[in-house]
């Protein structure tokens, strides 16, 4: 065991991933290392996710586990960082003392320190005898409480409260940890992510990230310019913007206030819209709106040849946004944007402040505006959808049919309610809808979404796209019997590995679901055999194709190829290479 390795494994959304990724250029820079392997691991860290059952329940039994191990190596270290770290408070420490670090989402640029001390104190156990705590009966096996005692490294932000804006910025420390971000070509498949809002104000009654991220505050739009510079630099060439509500970005100059020389994140506003031209009515020459944010990034980084975001919040998207989109050509014509139902009354209850046909006038805004396909740049859209929430009717199962039918998401993340600590909803509504009624109607909504993907596919027949180039396929992964990658960073993304094609279930409401894979690309010299790459269009849809023999798959990842279209599948185009770098 190096007491200096880490293992760290992300759980949830491209949110978490992004902490995970600064967590690691954090510590790099600090000396530790990172491996694939937990086992050869000194520090075991896992960056959890609260949206989800499921991925809960992954992390406690993990954590089980680790204190079998633990009491024969008493110096590992132990952290749990994140979302359900939050949520679960010091009560998680009480519960698995195995746990020596506990740190939330706010509070991740305190965990080198809390890590160094915690390793620190695991070490003046270290030299006690291996495995002395263990009987000879595995069914007796049970650590030593004496060595699994936590070290107590604990940084929470326990405060649910909103603030004013001049105490939001003093007390938001994480700006540093996104500044202080390195990257090197090695780091990255040419894809990045940047934040440029972090919390959310939105108290939706399924969610507890407003509770555990804290209240929404938006980075300075310099920071955010200067990093993606920065990124392209070493050699990313797409970039993707994170935010909660990723459209209300909003930084008002006049009121930044300056730390230690460097200017705050801003605590976010409500949306306010100009009637008719739905327009940021903040708008002006001291105020950088996320339509301004958007058109300075394309503008000042070429190098960025494709610029995303996610995630979107249909009523308070504004035309001004969708004529920045228009004139941009490297920024991505996707957009995902969940509905989360297709029923008013549903709506009402999970508090999403829009109804159906506010958000069916937003998609039909949206496509009148940017759907080209004339000129190769189609609008694809992408949405989310919660089944069974607490008294949905068959009534309202059928709405959200309607609106799969006329919403035509090229791919939607449908997955089945469960009441969630910490939520709105776990308290004021009783889960009623029995499970196998939520998992017939889940099984109707996925039926007809393959449908419709089917049809949004078979657009693409015989077209040539260009595909951003991910890494081998899953598939690929499995003939090759390796990981899809290799590095330091497991994570977990909506339930399927980045490069595999999307399930339309295992996936949350704003945030992600859960399945361990890696993220750097794997090194793999064509022999003989075609090697099946991954990749996706500027509308999010993933393309799967032979790497010509002869060539390094590896001298195609991170760069955009094009491919002729073959043959169409529900959930992933397939083709052939006609041109790459």
């Amino acid at each position: 065991m190096d007491r200096a390795s880490v293992y760290l494994e992300t759980f949830g959304c491209q949110m978490n991933e992004l902490d995970s990724q600064l967590v690691t250029s954090s510590l790099r820079s600090l000396g530790y290392r990172f491996t694939t392997e937990p086992d050869e691991a000194g520090i075991v860290l896992y960056n959890t996710c609260s949206v989800r059952e499921h991925a809960e329940q992954k992390v406690w039994s993990r954590l089980g586990e680790l204190a079998i191990r633990k009491a024969r190596q008493p110096g590992l270290v132990v952290g749990v960082l994140g979302c359900m770290a939050e949520r679960e408070g010091e009560a998680l420490i009480q519960r698995m003392p195995v746990v020596d670090v506990l740190v939330g989402p706010g509070e991740l640029d305190k965990l080198p320190t809390l890590l160094d001390n915690a390793v620190r104190t695991r070490a003046s156990l270290a030299d006690l005898p291996e495995a002395r705590t263990l009987s000879d009966t595995p069914a007796e096996r049970k650590p030593d409480l004496t060595l699994l005692r936590s070290a107590g490294a604990v940084a929470l932000q326990g405060n649910t409260g909103r603030r004013s804006a001049t105490l939001a910025a003093a007390a938001d420390t994480l700006e540093g940890l996104d500044l202080s971000r390195t990257v090197s070509p090695e780091d990255h498949a040419g894809s990045a992510y940047v934040r440029i809002t972090r919390g959310c104000n939105k108290f939706c009654t399924y969610c507890v990230v407003p509770f555990t991220r804290g209240a929404e505050v938006h980075r300075p739009p310099d920071h955010i310019v200067d990093e993606c510079r920065r990124l392209a630099d070493a050699g990313v060439l797409e970039v993707t913007l994170l935010g909660q509500t990723v459209n209300h970005y909003r930084f008002e100059h006049g009121a930044a206030v300056t730390i230690g020389g460097v200017i705050q994140p801003q605590k976010g506003r409500v949306y306010a819209s100009a009637d008719g031209t739905r327009r940021d009515a903040y708008a002006g020459e001291r105020v950088t709106t996320f339509a301004d944010l958007l058109r300075r990034i394309h503008e000042e980084v070429p190098a960025i040849r494709r610029l995303r975001f996610v995630t979107s919040y249909p009523r308070s998207f504004g035309d001004d946004v969708l004529d920045v989109i228009r004139a941009s050509p490297r920024i991505c014509r996707y957009l995902h944007v969940p509905a989360q139902s297709g029923s008013d009354r549903m709506l009402k209850l999970m508090n999403r402040g829009y109804t159906i046909a506010e958000y069916m006038e937003f998609l039909h805004r949206a496509r009148a505006a940017l759907h080209q396909p004339e000129i190769g740049r189609p609008l694809t859209v992408a949405g989310d959808i919660i089944v069974g929430f607490p008294t949905e009717t068959d009534a309202d199962h059928e709405a959200t049919k309607h609106l799969l039918a006329q919403a035509r998401y090229k791919n939607c993340f449908i997955f089945k309610y469960s009441p969630r600590p910490g939520t709105v909803a776990i308290d004021r509504y009783d889960d009623d809808v029995p499970d196998d009624v939520k998992r017939r109607r889940n099984n109707e909504l996925l039926a007809l979404q393959q449908q419709i993907s089917a049809s949004v596919s078979a657009e693409y027949a015989a077209a040539e796209v260009d595909v951003f180039v991910q890494g081998i396929s899953k598939r690929q992964a499995k003939v090759d019997r390796r990981p899809v990658s290799g590095g330091g960073v497991s994570l977990t993304v909506r339930g399927r590995t980045p490069d595999a094609p999307p399930d339309h279930i295992g996936a949350d409401a704003d945030c992600g679901a859960c399945t361990t894979v890696a993220t750097a690309p794997a090194t793999r010299e064509s022999a003989g055999t075609p090697v099946q790459l991954s990749g996706r269009t500027d509308g999010d849809l993933i393309v799967f194709f032979d790497c010509p023999t002869g060539r390094s798959p590896d001298s195609l990842i991170g760069s955009i190829v094009r491919v002729r279209i073959d043959e169409c599948r529900p959930l992933s185009l397939h083709g052939t290479l006609i041109s790459g770098r």
